[in-house]
């Protein structure tokens, strides 16, 4: 199977010194993956995700996808076939359904069309009806995540990149999105990269796990192989050793 996803010695640097954010990443990604992004905080995770849609551009190395230069494509037709979900999602002043059906009215969608797959995905994520003409201001923070998710979903993306996608959801609430998401996976081929601090949701979603550190993809193996115990306490004895060095 070919890559639908290829890093090759990508570096990105920060915006002030000479110190990189990421540090020469090579990797290639499957189609039909659901990989898991993890490592501690401030390792490069969001920035990764960003340079797959073009958020960001690397400062060297080269991203392919589908074969050919990330940049071969415009930054608007690449987002709408790698689409990043971030932990804070928001509706820009739009009712959940009017936000539902903008990225469909970009692409000249019917407004039949729009409306039905609306109510479709909105059946597929147990999500209500009667948020169809709420605001942000009357949903919380993990309802808009599950708004933020089912636009996501409603664009039928080739890749999705979740950060932290379920931050401010229940564990419930969170699992059921996440179990939509991996029947996408499995009966569409649909491509996820899911950064994600519950370890628990990545072990029991994911069948690939990528582990950074200081800008450094340090593990690269299948999520069956995994030690998750030790995943953890070496996430949390980097926090914690990130913490100590800011002083905090």
């Amino acid at each position: 199977m070919g890559s639908l996803l290829a890093l090759d010695r990508v570096s990105l640097a920060a915006t002030l010194g000479h110190s990189l954010i990421l540090d020469s990443i090579s990797l290639a990604i499957a189609p039909g993956e659901f990989v898991a992004l993890l490592g501690p905080s401030g390792a490069g995770k969001t920035s990764l995700l960003k340079l797959l849609n073009r958020l960001k551009s690397p400062d060297s190395g080269a991203i392919q996808f589908q074969g050919s230069p990330i940049e071969a494509l415009s930054a608007i037709e690449l987002r709408r076939q790698v689409v990043l979900v971030g932990q804070d999602c928001r509706l820009l002043g739009m009712s959940v359904r009017e936000t539902l059906q903008y990225p469909l009215q970009l692409q000249a969608v019917t407004e039949a069309t729009r409306r039905d797959r609306v109510l479709s995905w909105l059946e597929q994520l147990h999500l209500p009806k009667e948020w169809l003409d709420r605001t942000e201001l009357e949903l919380s923070g993990g309802q808009q995540q599950q708004v933020g998710i089912a636009r996501a979903l409603i664009m039928e993306p080739t890749i999705l990149l979740l950060d932290e996608p379920t931050s401010a959801q229940d564990i419930g609430a969170a699992t059921r999105m996440l179990s939509v998401i991996q029947t996408q996976v499995k009966e569409r081929g649909l491509t996820v990269i899911m950064s994600n601090h519950q370890l628990e949701l990545a072990e029991q979603f994911c069948d690939r796990v990528l582990y950074l550190d200081r800008g450094r993809l340090i593990k690269d193996q299948p999520a069956s192989e995994v030690d998750w115990q030790a995943l953890r306490q070496s996430i949390l004895e980097a926090d914690a050793r990130e913490q100590e060095e800011w002083g905090e």
